[in-house]
Order: C-alpha cells, then structure tokens, then sequence
C-alpha cells in the first residue's frame, strides 16, 4: 500500500519532468507548474507534520539490494526531525518559487530555471525522507547537482560559471568523507538504517575505533554541506547565481541538509565525546570567523552569505555540545528569516538595479514595503525579543553555558554581538541616509512582496515553539528520544539582549549619527579591517597552496602527457608507418611479383597447349597413336 508521503517529493519530480518535456510550449506557464507542485508537496508536509505532531509515524520500504545477506532499504520516514525539515523545505520552497515569477520575468531560459527549482526541491525532499546513510548519500549528490546547475544559472558569466564550479568541486572534498564513512559505519555495524542508529547500536560498538573514524567522516559531509571551516569559502561565491537561488540554497535547501544529518545522527555523534568536541569546536570557529568576515563586506547578498555562514556555525556549535533541540529549532527559524533577507535583498536589487552598498541609502521612501520587511527579518537574526531569532539563539546560548562549554559560550556571546551589529549596519546602509548612487529605485511587484509579508510573519511568529509556553512540549516533539532539560537563563538571557541592543546602538552610532567614523576607524585599525575585509586571505591561501599545488601537478602532468607519453605514441606510430612502407614494397614487389610470375608463366604455358585443342577428331587420334607409340617404346626399350 502506497501512503501518501511517498508524493511529497514525487510531485516536484513530476514538474520537473513536465517542464523539460513541454517547457518549449508553457514557456511562463511553467512557473505556475512549479508552484502548484511545491504548493501541493507543502500541504502534503503539513498534513504528515501534524499527524506526527499527533503521535504518529510513517515508514514504507522495499529491498533495493542484498549485500552479504543484508537487505539494503529503500523507503521513507517521518519522525518528528523530519517533519520540521519538510514543513521548511516546502513552504519557504513555495514561497522562493513565487517570488522567481517576478524576479526571473525577463530571463531568456526562464522554463529551464523552474525546472531546476523543481528538481531541487524534489532531491531535497528525498533526502529528508531517506531511510538510510546510502539513499540520502544518492540524493545528497543530486542536491550538489543540482546547486551547480543554479549557481552557474547565469554561466555566460565567467564568474558565475566559476563559483558553480568552485561549490560543486569544495562539496565533492566533503562528499568523499561521508562516502567513506558511510562504508566504515556498515562495516562497523552491518547497517545503515537510521532506524538502528540507537544508543544501543552505539554502545555495542562503542570501543571500536572504526566507528569513531566513521563518526568523523560522516561529519566530513555536513562540513562540505553546510559550509563549516576550513570548507566554507564556496558559499559566498555562490551568490553569483539569482537571488532566489541564493534564498533557496542558503535558507530552506542545501546548506540546511548538513545539519540535519548531524541532527539525524546525533546518537552516534553524541555517544564519542571527542568527535562532539570537534563538531562543536568546528561550530565555533565557523560561526565566529564569518560574522567577523561580514563585518567590512559592501554586497549586500555576500553580507548575508557570511551571516549564513555564521548561523550555520551557530547551529553546528549547538550541536556538538548536545542542542539537538536547540541546534533543530535554529534552523528553523534561521530559515524563515534568512529566505526573507536574501529576498528582501533580492528586491532591493530588482529595484535599485545594484547590489552594492556604497550605492545605496534612502531606498525605505521608495521601497516600504522591502523596507518594513527587511527590518522585522534583521530584528529577528539580530535576537531581540520577542521575534523568532531570540529564542533559537537563546536555547543555543544556554546550551552551551549550562554545558560547561565556557569558551564555546563566550565565542557565540561575541558571534551575537557582531551579528546584530553588521546586520544593523546593512539595514542602515541600505535604507537610511540619503542614496550615493545614480538609482532609480522603485517597489518590487505583489508577486515579489507578497512572499516578503508573509515571510515577515514568520520570522515574528516561527519562534514560539520555543517560548515559555510551549518550550517543554517542543522539545519533547523534536528530541525524540533524547531530551534535553534546558530552561530560561536569566543571566544568559541578559546577555543575548544586552548583546543584540548592543550590537544595534553601535551600528546606529556609526552608520545613522556619526557616518564619518567608520572609515576612521577602518584607518585607526586597519590590521583588523583589512583581516575582515580579505576574509583573512583563505581564499588566497588556498590558492598559492592547495590550488597552486595541484595546477602544478596538472601542468607538469600535461607536460609529461605530451613530451613524453605523446611523444613515445608519436614515435611507434612514425616506426610503424616506416615498417609498413617496408612490409608495402616487399609485399608488392616480391610477394605479388611471385604471384604475377606465376600467373605469367602458367598463362604462357597455357597458350602453348591451346594449340593442341583444334577441335578436330583425327587429330586428337594422331595424337593418342602417338602417344600409344611412346608407351609402346618406353615399355619394350625398343
């Protein structure tokens, strides 16, 4: 029996195909296509979140394969972490694609780029549902697929084209480590079923050091995914591609499938305290790093790239000191207020024609709606009360101060302070003041804005999960197993609102008041700015080293290809020909001539005894009495 779930992610896979097929025909009737699919896959969502909400379950599979006698899924399941992920995936989903009918009205290939939403969606989805490490590996790689074909969208760009292929190539670095730990987890245990990755799958194999190998590796995968350190410098090159890719990607989609599967693989992260400890310090180092990058960035969207770097730290940190709850909640409801900025960016950019923030200001006269929205999303990421941002952050800051994680602690203190501030700091850079470019500004359509309010809501409202209210029984929802007894901090909500109002009263101070400090400042310490600025010269780095090394050994790899493998295949094949000239003319003047001889000499010989052969009955009689003469004398010697 077939249950319903199992055309969650079917529908998006249908649009797509009909798209393909037919798009040359629908041309923009293909956007309505990709609504009604994510639109009927969100309500799909919704209806299996709130039975699950209810108590129950879903699970379906069949054997795809036998490996040593051991079936091999392939199959869904809901549970209550997935849920959540398909409640996001699908509605911000339905949301970015109705926001594209008006972002992407004008493009030339604007069939093909629902389509890629469409599949994206659909490789999303199957990997929420997977059932087991090998199917969300299979659709793991479809996502990375599918992010190059939409990064690169624009890939007459050799810059678009390049940051496509910079995210493909980082994630594949990232994607090694989880295969192999996908295969050193079976070989450790003989399954992959996430239904068995129980406390008591993991104590059993606990002393294995295989194991701890395969946790590590496994985590390899989140940080090529969800752009951790040292494998994050794809995802702010990716916002060459359109903004509702970089919503998608960098809010509901991708980036989000990362933490997931450390969420989803939390007992056995949990269970190795040493592979926690890296998780959570990687989360740190991550979070901290990128809101110290965003601090000096002038592109609007490569603003919100090193935001998202850094809330994806947030959440990877969490983790790894036991927030599966906290860790969980973040990203939902970073998704909401993450997909309303980069939209919300996505509109100033559709309405100014610029991206960049020296040539912006003043645009909240021209574009309120844009305006209004993009302050209730900044609120939100920034932490203040009451909006959705502030109680994720505070769970995750609590986390970590009643863990015992001193230092983890302070580090997210100083990653909340710096995010409210370069948050509030774009906000007034692009709003307020009067505008330092030639712009033209004007709102964006209802199809654009409409998506904004209704995102707007969310990033105020999404965060209730997590209030004083329903606290406990969110929790008990989304731990599933693994309850976490964390309670309001008076101390550490103190310092999360004291940090957020910090962080905005600093950025007022130098952006609205004084606007002449900053560049002061960037003089006075113009280590740290240049630091922040060039993003610490990582990209440089890897390129003298990594990049350097390895297009070294290409060229000298195409330098021996060609003097000496190219040379060598050259030089038999110029042998060969000078043998083949030889065998040629031996077999034309000696071999044939032979032949030729033969043929001559039986031809001459031939004619003679043609003369023979007159046709006349004596003379064949002549000639037999003469040879019967002959017989005669060479039998009686006569």
């Amino acid at each position: 029996m077939v249950t319903y779930p199992v055309f969650i992610p079917l529908i998006p896979l249908a649009s797509f195909a009909i798209i393909v097929f037919f798009g040359k025909w629908l041309k923009e009737k293909s956007a309505w296509v990709a609504i009604l699919a994510s639109a009927a896959s969100c309500v799909l969502s919704l209806r299996a979140a709130w039975t699950v909400a209810q108590g129950g379950s879903f699970h379906q599979s069949f054997n795809w394969l036998m490996i040593n006698n051991i079936p091999l899924e392939f199959g869904i399941a809901i549970d209550p972490l997935s849920a959540v992920m398909l409640f996001v995936v699908t509605f911000i989903g339905t949301l970015i694609v109705i926001y594209s009918v008006g972002y992407m009205h004008e493009d030339p290939r604007y069939a093909r780029f629902f389509a890629y939403l469409s599949l994206f969606l659909f490789s999303m989805l199957g990997l929420v549902l997977s059932s087991t490490l090998v199917q969300i590996y299979l659709f793991w790689e479809l996502v990375g697929l599918c992010s190059y074909f939409l990064i690169g969208f624009w890939f007459e760009k050799k810059s678009a084209a390049e940051a496509g292929r910079k995210a493909f190539i980082t994630n594949r670095i990232g994607d090694i480590g989880f295969f192999l730990g996908i295969v050193t987890f079976f070989y450790a245990t003989g399954t992959v079923r996430f239904a068995d990755i129980r406390p008591e799958l993991i104590h059993a194999h606990a002393g294995s050091a295989v194991l701890t190998a395969s946790a590590l590796l496994l985590f390899c995968g989140a940080v090529g995914k969800s752009a951790q350190f040292p494998l994050h410098v794809w995802l702010p090159d990716a916002m060459e591609g359109p903004t509702p890719v970089s919503a998608l990607i960098h809010a509901a989609t991708m980036v989000a499938a990362g933490i997931y599967l450390v969420a989803r693989l939390f007992p056995l992260f949990h269970a190795f305290p040493d592979v926690s400890q890296v998780i959570a310090i990687i989360g740190t180092v991550t979070a901290l790093m990128a809101a110290f990058f965003a601090l000096t960035q002038m592109d609007i969207k490569k603003v919100l790239a090193y935001s998202t770097i850094s809330q994806l730290g947030y959440m990877t940190a969490a983790l790894g000191v036991g927030g599966m709850t906290a860790g969980t909640f973040h990203l939902m409801t970073h998704a909401f207020f993450k997909a309303l900025l980069f939209l919300g960016a996505g509109s100033v950019i559709h309405g100014s024609g610029v991206q960049d923030m020296n040539e912006m200001g003043g645009l909240r006269k021209t574009m309120p709606i844009t305006f209004w929205t993009f302050v209730m999303a900044t609120v939100a990421i920034a932490g203040i009360p009451p909006f959705a941002g502030f109680w994720s952050k505070d769970e995750i800051l609590v986390r970590a101060f009643e863990s015992g994680h001193r230092i983890i602690f302070w580090a997210l203190v100083l990653t909340a302070l710096m995010t409210s501030f370069y948050m509030f700091r774009l906000l007034f850079l692009t709003f307020f003041g009067k505008t330092r470019g030639h712009l033209h500004p004007h709102e964006s359509p209802l199809v654009m804005t409409l998506p904004l309010i209704i995102l707007a809501f969310g990033s105020a409202l999404i965060g209730l999960p997590g209030s004083p209210w329903m606290h406990h029984w969110f929790q008990n929802f989304l731990a599933a197993g693994h309850p976490e007894e964390i309670g309001m901090n008076s101390f550490v909500v103190t310092i999360s609102i004291a940090t957020s109002v910090a962080g905005f009263l600093t950025a007022f101070a130098l952006y609205v008041l004084k606007p002449e400090l900053p560049k002061r400042f960037a003089k006075k310490y113009w280590v740290l700015y240049e630091a922040s600025k060039n993003k610490l010269w990582i990209d440089e780095f890897y390129q003298a080293t990594v990049i350097g090394w390895f297009k070294a050994v290409s060229k000298n790899a195409f330098v021996f290809d060609a003097e000496v493998i190219d040379r060598t295949v050259n030089e038999v094949g110029l042998k060969t020909i000078s043998v083949s000239r030889i065998k040629n003319w031996i077999d034309q003047y000696i071999v044939d001539g032979l032949v030729n001889l033969t043929g001559w000499t039986v031809r001459k010989i031939s004619a003679v005894l043609r003369l023979i052969q007159t046709g006349y009955i004596h003379n064949y009689l002549f000639v037999l009495l003469l040879g019967l003469l002959v017989i005669v004398f060479a039998v009686f010697n006569i």
